[in-house]
């Protein structure tokens, strides 16, 4: 399948999620997901099956560990991206704070706007504000994309 296409796959995929429950650790569409299970749930839609498995974490583990575990994590499956050169379809990695681990994901839908799964709240589509694009540490593109 030719890229552009495999990434409008991800993106429908993505926005076909909005709406699930917030869920830490969960990866069930329509039923609950954290900002990962999104991102898991999309790869196995439109990549097939997770390429390992899910360890065990806290709502705070990146502060306890201070590793950049999912940005080490992404970059074994996917492509790292240039942040100037983002492009919709591509998976957000975001820092809380400056100084902290990237451990927050989103998918990038159009060149504004992202999906994501957020505490508190449902998968929803929102705008990559500026509040976001400060944060933003790390992209990837998925597999083919």
């Amino acid at each position: 399948m030719a890229p552009a296409a495999l990434r409008g796959r991800f993106i429908a995929e993505a926005r076909d999620w909005i709406g699930t429950p917030y869920l830490h650790r969960a990866s069930l569409k329509g039923q609950g997901a954290d900002c990962l299970g999104l991102i898991r749930g999309v790869w196995r839609a439109v990549v097939g099956p997770e390429p390992q498995g899910l360890p065990a974490y806290a709502p705070d583990w990146a502060e306890a560990t201070k590793a950049e575990q999912m940005a080490q994590a992404a970059g074994r499956h996917m492509r790292a991206v240039p942040l100037q050169a983002i492009a919709p379809g591509d998976v957000l990695l975001f820092r809380w704070r400056d100084g902290f681990p990237a451990k927050h994901a989103a998918i990038l839908v159009s060149a504004e706007r992202m999906v994501h799964a957020h505490d508190g709240a449902a998968v929803a589509e929102v705008f990559l504000a500026p509040w976001w694009r400060r944060r933003l540490a790390f992209a990837f593109a998925f597999p083919g994309a």
